[in-house]
């Protein structure tokens, strides 16, 4: 059971990668001409993040539900399922919202619910097995930052839509 649902983790976080992979192109002429903050990380850097984000949520999730399994905390462990559920679809979403489209405003807000999503992600997480929540942190903390971008770039176009 463990390698199952360790894979079933890994799976399910490649899938939300991929469903957002799907919508981001930051070639395309909406991106390249919205006005960005001079903070704004070039194109390559999320790749740099969100690759082992990715893992890290992955395996801290897919470790925490295997342990309460084992413990026989089988509410605990759906309410933890459903989170990351959830937390996964916010993920991808955002891309779909702000690159697709073409709604930062809209991509900012459910950016907003998105680190909230994962500020219970690493709460729940952490209060099972504290290390794996200490290994989570840096994902809220960037969706944090993902947050502010968005709404700067919100902010600096007020009016395009695509």
């Amino acid at each position: 059971m463990k390698l199952l649902t360790l894979a079933g983790s890994v799976l399910a976080v490649a899938a939300t990668a991929v469903a957002g992979g799907l919508a981001t192109d930051p070639d395309s002429d909406y991106y390249r001409t919205l006005k960005k903050p001079s903070w704004q990380p070039p194109p390559p850097v999320y790749g740099l993040v969100w690759t082992p984000l990715y893992a890290d949520i992955a395996l801290a999730t897919g470790h925490v539900i295997n342990r309460l399994n084992e413990e026989g905390r089988v509410q605990e462990r759906s309410r933890l399922i459903g989170a990351f559920g959830v937390n996964l679809a916010l993920n991808a979403g955002w891309s779909w919202l702000f690159f697709r489209y073409h709604r930062p405003w809209v991509a900012a807000a459910e950016c907003a619910v998105l680190t909230a999503s994962s500020v219970d992600l690493v709460r729940r997480v952490g209060s099972v097995d504290r290390r794996a929540g200490i290994a989570l942190a840096p994902y809220p903390a960037w969706c944090g930052f993902a947050t502010a971008l968005t709404v700067a770039v919100a902010r600096r176009n007020p009016f395009r839509l695509g």
